[in-house]
């Protein structure tokens, strides 16, 4: 069986760091939900201000261009692209992520599921598809354009679900390799809780009918906490069955990456998984809730300030909406790291 590697990984954030009073000081700001765990405002995100999702992935896929040479990132085999907030919601954003970077691929495919951890889903299916076709090399990408955006809208903007999301975009480069080998993928899709997460429209209206009310995620105090409840145990029985597959104790991971929906989930993770805070990266105050761009671009982050080490066993994980998909993955790294 082919041995296959995240060989590297790099993002982008667009625009300058958006601070927390962009929402907090909005006229007519609500309490409600604000001091939930799930609601705690972010010191900082980034937002879109005009930029779709490929523009995004076009930016975020520069530095894996300039390591690994225009032609080669042209020449990938398979490429993966999950956008939270869809550009067209006919056309997926793969063809013209395709156009742009001059990429002709065998294997195109965009994915919408497994929201916040589809890096992990996509890394899987990459993964298979490397070792059982012919092909060599996956671009996987994760573009993020729901802040600037669903949630800055004058109605939305004034929500406690507001504040927390950030935009950007991070990709993956995955390769037939010993680089940094993929040693064990374990995902869930679990049916009882899709369709859990719901968007709302005030009139009653669907999305693509015409009308004034603002689309929103449909938040409530007990659907906030049923999230609460399957993130808290979904993330680290995810991570515990990919460590023993591998026969490694969660204590003995060197970096953790997850998404980062909120303090309460980040540090409850890692506690029950018996890690510190230095071994588990944390980009929640500085780019907000990145959704499923959250693990790329942190992984990232953590490999350019070295907190990522040749021989490392690095850790991703994850869950997606309110709880329909948990996923996780361990490699050994020694990829890139700038």
């Amino acid at each position: 069986m082919k041995t296959v590697s995240l060989t590297d990984v790099s993002g982008h954030l667009p625009g300058e760091p958006v601070p927390a009073s962009f929402y907090t000081d909005h006229p007519g700001a609500e309490d409600r939900l604000r001091d939930s765990p799930m609601f705690r405002v972010p010191a900082l995100r980034h937002h879109v201000t005009g930029e779709s999702n490929v523009d995004l992935v076009e930016r975020a896929v520069q530095p894996l261009i300039e390591r690994h040479g225009r032609a080669e990132i042209r020449a990938v085999d398979v490429l993966l692209v999950h956008s939270q907030l869809p550009d067209s919601p006919i056309v997926g954003a793969g063809t013209e992520v395709a156009r742009r970077l001059g990429l002709n691929p065998e294997w195109l495919i965009d994915v919408a599921n497994a929201g916040c951890a589809s890096f992990v889903h996509m890394l899987q299916l990459a993964r298979q598809i490397l070792r059982t076709t012919e092909a060599r090399t996956a671009l996987i990408c994760n573009a993020q354009t729901a802040a600037g955006q669903l949630f800055t809208q004058s109605e939305v903007r004034r929500l406690a679900q507001a504040a927390i999301p950030g935009d950007g975009c991070g990709v993956g480069y995955v390769t037939t390799s010993a680089a940094s080998p993929v040693l064990a993928v374990a995902g869930r899709h679990i049916g009882a809780h899709g369709g859990d997460m719901t968007v709302v429209l005030e009139d009653g209206r669907r999305y693509w009918e015409p009308g004034r009310s603002q689309l929103r995620i449909g938040f409530t105090e007990e659907s906030v906490g049923t999230v609460l409840e399957r993130g808290n145990r979904l993330v680290p029985a995810m991570v515990a069955e990919v460590c023993a597959r591998i026969g490694v104790p969660t204590a003995e991971i060197d970096v953790l990456v997850t998404n980062q929906p909120n303090r309460t989930f980040l540090g409850n993770w890692r506690r029950s998984l018996g890690l510190p805070p230095e071994r588990h990266p944390d980009t929640f105050d500085r780019c907000g809730n990145l959704f499923g761009a959250a693990v790329p671009v942190t992984l990232d982050l953590a490999l350019r300030s070295g907190r990522v080490k040749g021989g490392d066993l690095v850790v991703l994980g994850g869950f997606a909406h309110a709880g329909d998909y948990a996923g996780a993955a361990a490699i050994r790294w020694g990829g890139a790291s700038s």
